[in-house]
């Protein structure tokens, strides 16, 4: 079976982990600490947050900023629900904007103009794009149009650790970004997240309430506000830590691969079965979603590929097609709502090679001709 992706644990990896359950440090340790040390490095940030989830990245980052009942949150209609679902938890609105048809990221004219036409009775705080499959494709016209209109902004990084927009390692950009290390990210430790800043009093609330609103000092723990417990484990650190350094190397294998499928699928295209997704010079890859015509069953052709020994799945949901959030047209949502419909995800990951994915094409060929 080629696998849609693959989780890669080095060696070295297995022996720290087995090496901290034997000590009995399992919970926040040194490992943590100095994966978070060597992650603000990585992404040129004066502070990095370790936490247990991509969610509770954003959860705690909008806890941070205060947001909450009475404020109303800007994301993107084509995402995974924890971007929404989090905002709804924090007691904000939810507002749903449309996305772009080849970036699959929030659609920067669209976003404007529901800024400029916003009349509800919430607060408009902050807009929270979603980096989409890796995807940093506006992020600095995310931070302008912020910056104009007085929003804060959060990275919804979850799938792009190792993107960057020319000079900018996404998670650097917005007052605070968040990431994701599932085991379908490129750098999983299983479970796990990570929240970055450079505000310092921001990285100081993040810190309160990932751990129970409390702090160590000489007289002992004092509670300072009201938190959660959205700490990371020493042994999952142990995990992200052995990956970082080959992350690079990792993501430059997914972009060659990318690149082979987007030449070999170009005839598709020109036939009108299906779109390519745009790839941004800094894309990380954590997906290569393509877009089937209308008149192909998406779910039809991911159990054939199946029985050909291939997996494939949807991107991603439509917020506003799930019916959960706020009361939106979803014909305002059209993009979106097409992308969740027709959005198939094709293997790629550091294991594949190029016959993996000219059997994946071929295979694909078949069953749209």
């Amino acid at each position: 079976m080629i696998k849609l992706s693959q989780p890669q644990i080095p060696e070295e990896a297995i022996s720290d982990v087995v090496s901290i359950l034997r000590n009995g440090q399992l919970v926040h340790g040194e490992y943590c600490n100095e994966f978070e040390k060597e992650l603000a490095d990585y992404l040129g940030v004066k502070h990095t947050l370790l936490v247990s989830s991509g969610t509770a990245a954003l959860h705690v980052s909008l806890l941070a900023l205060g947001i909450g009942p009475g404020d109303a949150v800007i994301v993107p209609d084509f995402t995974f629900t924890a971007t929404a679902n989090v905002v709804e938890m924090a007691g904000a609105k939810t507002v749903i904007v449309d996305v772009e048809e080849t970036s699959y990221n929030l659609d920067p004219v669209k976003l404007e103009e529901k800024i400029k036409s916003w009349n509800g009775s919430e607060q408009l705080k902050a807009i929270m794009p979603v980096l989409e499959f890796g995807n940093p494709t506006n992020l600095k016209r995310y931070r302008e149009i912020a910056n104009h209109y007085g929003l804060l902004l959060i990275e919804d990084a979850a799938c792009a650790l190792g993107a960057s927009d020319g000079e900018l390692k996404v998670g650097s950009v917005g007052e605070l970004g968040c990431f994701s290390f599932h085991p379908r990210k490129t750098l999983t430790t299983g479970e796990g997240g990570a929240i970055t800043t450079n505000d310092s009093a921001l990285y100081e609330q993040a810190s309160l309430i990932r751990n129970h609103g409390m702090t160590r000092t000489d007289k002992g723990v004092e509670f300072k506000r009201i938190g959660l417990n959205y700490r990371l484990t020493n042994f999952q650190a142990a995990i992200g830590r052995r990956i970082l350094p080959s992350l690079d190397k990792w993501i430059s294998t997914r972009r060659q691969l990318a690149s082979y499928y987007t030449d070999s699928l170009k005839p598709l295209e020109a036939a009108g079965m299906l779109k390519l997704p745009e790839i941004h010079d800094g894309h990380s890859l954590q997906t290569y979603m393509i877009v089937l015509n209308e008149k192909f069953n998406r779910d039809d052709v991911i159990v054939a590929l199946k029985e050909r020994g291939i997996e494939a799945n949807l991107g991603a949901q439509s917020m506003t097609t799930l019916g959960l959030f706020s009361k939106v047209n979803a014909q305002s949502c059209s993009v979106g709502s097409n992308l969740y419909r027709k959005g198939l995800a094709l293997p790629l990951h550091e294991h594949l090679d190029f016959d993996d994915i000219s059997k994946v094409v071929a295979s694909l060929i078949c069953e749209l001709k």
